[in-house]
């Protein structure tokens, strides 16, 4: 971690600053490799290892930490960035653009393996600091090190270890794998000072009834519960017969939209993706132990209070995206 990461971190337990020790080893790059960070305000320590800080609360909850460890293992295996994540985030976040990164302090909750974490970052925000429960983290630090707006910690989400005072905030593919996603959302958002904004993206149940009725039972009952390695084995079949409709039958036409077929322009969009790009994403659907398919209209009441300048868009016809605009409390409750 660099130092400058000191400006954005509170501890986990009490909101308090952190403090990196005296004999933190330091490398060539500026990064605390190893050391601890202790909080002013309630004496609490947290080790930093491999250069990320590890900053959880006292206690989190056993599925929220499955569910990182399940992921982790995704992200540590399918580790490089590729082009085409750019395109995929800013259509996930629009009508957020690279352009409104530049200058911000912007707060991610859930980073994965750092893809979107180095994207923010290189279209010219001020500070980006991500925050993931699962040890990919190590490989986002990996990624972003090199960049010296980035800070990646270890850290829970609904008790985020950073200070309210960030510009934007998003969450993308995170909070509907949350026990609580409302709840995940609001903690997000609380991360934010008055006038800043926050975005999310998460899968729709419209558009997914599908996926609730017959995939959903096998991932909670059998393949959220098979070895990691042994299921990306297992998704080698599905993924080649996804990989080859997509390759007859999605070709995207003019403007990228895609066939009149189910997930049109989704499956268009990932036509030019390679095979190992696929298989991740069908051991992406099947690795987790929870995963919610969210209504519209339950994105719309996240946004109903303490908020201003709300949208909420369907995207491809089977997720959310909504962004809105962080009122203060004195101007929540008068409205």
């Amino acid at each position: 971690m660099r130092l400058e990461a000191l400006d954005f971190l509170a501890c986990p337990n009490c909101g308090d600053f952190l403090s990196l020790s005296p004999n933190a080893s330091r490398a060539d790059d500026g990064h605390a490799m190893a050391g601890e960070l202790a909080c002013s305000g309630c004496d609490s320590r947290f080790a930093i290892r491999e250069g990320v800080p590890f900053l959880l609360p006292g206690s989190v909850d056993a599925v929220k930490t499955e569910t990182a460890s399940r992921f982790a293992k995704e992200w540590l295996h399918w580790s490089d960035l590729r082009d085409y994540y750019e395109q995929e985030f800013f259509a996930w976040i629009a009508p957020i653009t690279a352009a409104d990164f530049k200058d911000q302090v912007v707060f991610e909750g859930g980073c994965g393996k750092g893809r979107h974490t180095a994207i923010a970052a290189s279209h010219g925000a001020k500070a980006v600091v991500s925050v993931d429960l699962g040890e990919s983290a190590f490989v986002a630090f990996n990624h972003t090190r090199g960049l010296p707006n980035a800070h990646v910690v270890i850290g829970d989400l609904m008790q985020p270890p950073v200070r309210p005072i960030f510009d934007l905030a998003f969450s993308v593919g995170v909070l509907h794998h949350l026990p609580d996603p409302a709840a995940g959302f609001a903690s997000l958002a609380s991360r934010v000072h008055p006038g800043g904004r926050v975005v999310l993206w998460v899968y729709g149940a419209e558009g997914n009834e599908w996926i609730t009725r017959y995939v959903d039972p096998i991932r909670t009952g059998i393949t959220s519960r098979l070895p990691a390695g042994f299921l990306r084995v297992a998704c080698l079949l599905p993924s080649a017969f996804l990989w080859s409709a997509i390759k007859l039958f999605y070709r995207p036409r003019a403007g990228g939209k895609g066939p009149m077929l189910p997930y049109g322009d989704y499956f268009a969009s990932m036509y030019s993706y390679p095979f190992d790009e696929i298989h991740a994403n069908v051991f992406d659907q099947l690795v987790t132990p929870v995963a919610h398919y969210l209504t519209g209209d339950q994105v719309r009441a996240w946004l109903a209070t303490g908020f201003r300048d709300v949208t909420v868009r369907s995207h491809r016809g089977y997720s959310w995206t909504g962004l809105a605009t962080v009122v203060g409390r004195e101007a929540a409750r008068a409205s």
